[in-house]
């Protein structure tokens, strides 16, 4: 909402109102040597006009851009009515339904968010979000480990085709709680992870094997050989997917003999804009039987006294709630407001429409690639892929990159800031929002930049 400054007479009120003599003295505890001093990096006042000028050329140097980068963050179709519905005041304003009586909307939104959720995963439970999807990676180890009492090792296997952020952000969350992330080296041929690679751990003590699906360079990994093994060693499945592909994989939830344990995601794909990287949101679903150890908030439905149907935030395993030792985490939003959109967004597309734009990503992807064979331009990796895929270059990406964006094609993707190795490949994505006159112009503008 607009900031309304207090007029001088009601700043003297106030003091008078305190005993304090004036702003300086209000302060007073402040040590002088630790208050700043000046103002220097602050430049002069403008006007409102001169402002607004400016911050549009900002705007500006955004607009235009072909994009095809993907790689965690993802532009799709959203139908105007999503942030329209989203942005009114009723779901703008709220904050936590704490009061079951007065929220029955926003309740009756995040069930049905959580429904869509499970249908979309084939998972049991689904929580009210948490706060984007490496941080939900985080808290789905902290949430095996508490699951899997029987497993001593705290070892979790990580492997090396997560986003590089997941891995980073786990890494921050939980190194000091004694659980060890140990990385499962991929293919350099498929581009997933090596099943031999698993071999070595066969029999020992690993509490949980992370599943990206797709991973990061955009392959489809062999799930259900994967959760064979970790059933069989008696191993949690953590499985970590991109919601909008589940209108065409397999979901987690039936992956091997008895599907993933725990799943988690980023629900940016389904209805958030990309808008300089955030607010997007956690996605955290699981088996009914680990739900006690599930952080975050889960609505359920109920009936009152007089036999009416309502809904109520029915666990709230959060430090806020209950005693910080019995806590799963100290969660304090549900990043409700994306969750409003990516239910209003599921709603309106429904199953075929999300498995229509999924599919059609995926024919848009192919289709690019088939055009970059043409130009000599070829996948790095052989493992299918969904609707993201490294392509190698066979020169530093870095600067086909840089020529690329200055013809407005955001070309993808550099693979060499996360391995050097890729130094030559991009990571490219062609999604719905894709037509046949905008990859022909990728491919027209990356030859010349090549």
């Amino acid at each position: 909402m607009p900031f309304i400054p207090h007029t001088p007479e009601e700043i003297e009120q106030m003091l008078a109102t305190i005993g304090a003599d004036d702003i300086e003295t209000l302060f007073d505890e402040i040590p002088a040597n630790i208050r700043c001093q000046s103002l220097d990096g602050i430049p002069p006042a403008a006007s409102e006009m001169e402002i607004a000028r400016e911050v549009q050329a900002m705007a500006d140097r955004d607009a235009g851009a072909l994009n095809f980068i993907g790689a965690g963050a993802y532009e799709h179709h959203i139908p105007a009515a999503v942030w329209q519905l989203t942005t009114r005041g009723e779901f703008y304003t709220a904050y936590t339904p704490y009061q079951a009586e007065a929220s029955q909307g926003t309740l009756q939104l995040i069930y049905e968010y959580q429904t869509m959720m499970t249908g979309l995963t084939g998972m049991d439970v689904s929580n009210a979000s948490l706060y984007d999807g490496a941080s939900a990676l985080g808290e789905a180890i902290l949430m095996a480990v508490r699951v899997h009492r029987k497993s001593k090792s705290r070892k979790i296997l990580v492997p090396a085709s997560l986003h590089p952020n997941y891995r980073k952000a786990a890494e921050t969350i939980v190194k000091h709680q004694g659980i060890e992330l140990v990385e499962l080296p991929i293919d350099p041929q498929t581009g997933r992870i090596d099943p031999t690679a698993l071999e070595q751990y066969s029999g020992e003590d690993i509490t949980a094997l992370a599943i990206p699906q797709p991973n990061f360079y955009g392959v489809l990994e062999e799930a259900d050989e994967l959760t064979a093994w970790a059933e069989q060693n008696n191993t949690l499945v953590i499985g970590v997917v991109n919601p909008f592909a589940l209108g065409l994989l397999k979901p987690p939830g039936e992956w091997g003999e008895n599907g993933a344990d725990v799943v988690c995601g980023d629900g940016q794909p389904l209805g958030a804009p990309l808008s300089s990287g955030g607010p997007y949101y956690g996605i955290l679903c699981c088996k009914q039987a680990h739900v006690r150890q599930m952080p975050g908030r889960i609505v359920g439905r109920a009936v009152d006294a007089d036999g009416k149907k309502g809904f109520v935030l029915t666990l709230q395993a959060r430090e806020q709630h209950i005693r910080r030792s019995k806590a799963t985490s100290n969660i304090c939003t549900n990043q409700g407001l994306v969750v409003t959109a990516s239910t209003i967004h599921m709603a309106l597309l429904g199953p075929v429409g999300l498995r229509n734009a999924a599919a059609l990503s995926m024919a848009n992807t192919r289709k690019l690639v088939e055009k970059a064979a043409a130009i000599g331009i070829a996948p790095r990796f052989s493992g299918e892929y969904f609707h993201e895929v490294a392509l190698q270059l066979g020169q530093p990406a870095a600067g086909v990159l840089e020529r690329m964006a200055a013809n407005n094609v955001l070309g993808g993707y550099d693979l060499g800031q996360v391995n050097p190795s890729m130094a030559d490949s991009i990571l490219v994505c062609a999604t719905e929002t894709k037509t046949d006159a905008d990859i022909d112009r990728f491919i027209d503008t990356l030859q010349a930049a090549l």
